[in-house]
């Protein structure tokens, strides 16, 4: 879902990705040079380099016809290939090559390619969370996209910085306040994405005009949002709860998690510990919190 914001920038945006091959399934930017970051006024907004995704059906074939059109846009693997490229997109690091510092229409640009199956992969399992975490920010899309099936945050101020909060850049060579600046000048865009999610949800009451939610956190309820956690996640979790050697199911030992008091604690746990093992790439953005690890003094339980 593209949205209203910026809309007079759709048309930059169209006449940059005109100048791309146009086998792309998916073109979305995102990023402080597309959406306004409390604290930054228009002008310095406009000096912000663009951040673009393409996901492609067929990466070989994209790059050879970006070589022919942007050759300038590649370091020295242009010298190896399409072929090589698209082995080192799609089998090191998320998925993804980037071409950065980029001139294009009086801005400065970066984009990323990645093949659409790896970014549905990533979407629906969460693998690495890289291209995914952008999508569950506001961005401005080309044309209508799947998001994550997870209802995955609470659309309130307090609780909406957990988004970002994991960022490695949050600890080394960031500013601080990055969170609270995108957060405080987008909100308006997070429920607009959101709010059909959590409105769809069943386990979810959403009151936007309170900005809060009730979740149900009954044990059938945390099992049906247990069992709708992305796969890498349900598999880190039953890691840290099944012993060595038992080799239980997965649905077993989700059921056991869901009748834990502390649920939402050991969901947090292998939250983290999974995004501990992503942060040592430097580069990959935490997964966005699904409701029954939100805040929850932000949120009003039922059926407890």
């Amino acid at each position: 879902m593209s949205l209203p914001a910026l809309q007079n920038s759709g048309v930059l945006y169209r006449r940059i990705v005109s100048q791309f091959p146009q086998d792309i399934s998916l073109a979305f930017a995102y990023g402080s040079g597309v959406f306004k970051q409390s604290g930054t006024t228009q002008g310095q907004m406009g000096k912000n380099m663009v951040d673009f995704v393409f996901a492609v059906d067929d990466p070989v074939t994209w790059h050879t016809m970006n070589l022919l059109q942007n050759r300038k846009h590649y370091s020295f693997l242009k010298y190896l290939g399409p072929k090589q490229i698209s082995s080192i997109q799609n089998d090191h690091g998320a998925g993804i090559y980037y071409n950065t510092l980029v001139p294009s229409n009086g801005k400065i640009i970066k984009y990323g390619v990645i093949s659409t199956d790896s970014l549905i992969d990533d979407l629906l399992h969460w693998k690495t969370m890289y291209v995914a975490g952008r999508l569950h920010k506001p961005r401005d899309a080309n044309f209508p996209h799947p998001l994550p099936p997870h209802p995955p945050v609470v659309p309130s101020y307090k609780s909406s910085p957990t988004v970002l909060a994991w960022d490695f850049r949050m600890v080394i060579g960031e500013d601080k306040s990055k969170v609270s600046n995108i957060v405080k000048d987008n909100l308006a865009h997070f429920r607009i994405l959101y709010s059909n999610i959590l409105q769809e949800c069943p386990q979810v009451v959403y009151k936007p005009q309170q900005g809060k939610l009730e979740v149900d956190k009954s044990p059938e309820g945390q099992f049906t949002q247990l069992m709708a956690l992305p796969r890498t996640l349900q598999q880190r979790i039953t890691r840290l709860v099944d012993p060595p050697g038992k080799n239980r199911d997965v649905e077993e030992i989700l059921l056991q998690v869901a009748q834990d008091p502390d649920c939402a604690t050991v969901v947090q746990q292998g939250q983290n510990g999974a995004q501990a093992g992503y942060r040592m790439s430097f580069k990959l953005q935490p997964p966005v919190p699904h409701p029954c690890l939100c805040d929850t003094s932000q949120i009003t339980t039922f059926g407890s």
